[in-house]
């Protein structure tokens, strides 16, 4: 067997004993649910039986996951990154398990606008937390106040703003991809109608 071979092999059965821990199940409960002995299946989390694919396939319907997810192989790239968007003033993570969807770090010094016809509607979902200050969100009619470590979800298809309340605030924000699209499609026309320095 090679490295990579081992260390997958290794992988899987902490897997399997993690999920039947998380699952409040003992050697024996995950036993009868997998068919198997208690004995086996104590070999298998231990690494003194080999594995074999009946058995994982098996562990698998079990512990309630695919088999895809029980062998899936560790990915180096845990940490990312920001990239940073100087144009629109913000920090960017786009999340791997799910590329249509961006995180977002913004500064907001002002209010929301005044302005109703300076909201935005869109397709797609917001969520954001305040991390820290004071935020202002008009979503609609309403006027909604999030403090520091609250959040908000909402759909973008409500007319929205955001803006911040006595100081600045940040907040970190995550956009589904359809709402991200919206948003620099604002952000941008913005900037065009400004009038020059």
């Amino acid at each position: 067997m090679t490295q990579d071979n081992d260390e997958l092999d290794s992988l899987v059965r902490k897997r399997i004993r993690a999920l039947r821990v998380a699952q409040g199940w003992s050697l024996e409960e995950l036993a009868t649910r997998a068919k198997v002995s208690q004995s086996t299946l104590s070999r298998i989390e231990n690494g003194r039986r080999r594995l074999a694919l009946d058995q994982l396939v098996t562990l698998a319907r079990a512990l309630d996951t695919s088999l895809d997810q029980l062998v899936e192989t560790a990915t180096d790239d845990v940490i990312s990154n920001p990239m940073i968007d100087a144009a629109h003033g913000q920090m960017r993570w786009p999340l791997k398990a799910d590329p249509g969807m961006t995180v977002i770090r913004q500064r907001l010094t002002g209010p929301p606008p005044d302005n109703p016809a300076r909201m935005r509607a869109h397709p797609g979902r917001e969520w954001l937390v305040v991390l820290s200050g004071t935020a202002i969100l008009l979503l609609g009619n309403r006027r909604l106040r999030i403090e520091t470590n609250q959040a908000a979800e909402f759909p973008t298809m409500l007319p929205h703003a955001i803006g911040a309340e006595g100081g600045p605030c940040e907040l970190l924000g995550i956009f589904d991809r359809d709402a991200r699209r919206g948003h620099q499609r604002g952000e941008d026309a913005e900037k065009a109608n400004r009038p020059a320095p």
